[in-house]
């Protein structure tokens, strides 16, 4: 029995990937957002979020 594909956009893209990339691009802030690709497909998104300090308080080191 074969299994049928993911439903796919005009933009080739399935409804999966979409979700997921427009959830990552719509929350974060500052960092980024790869999409790593095997065999021509994105296999994973990675999101890499950066936390900015609004005051940095131990900017010599000494509360380490």
């Amino acid at each position: 029995m074969a299994v049928a594909p993911a439903p796919r956009h005009r933009n080739g893209w399935g409804d999966e990937l979409e979700l997921v990339l427009r959830e990552a691009l719509r929350t974060i802030k500052f960092g980024s957002v790869t999409l790593i690709i095997q065999d021509g497909k994105v296999i994973q998104v990675d999101k890499n979020e950066k936390v900015r300090l609004r005051k940095p308080e131990f900017i010599d080191g000494g509360g380490i």
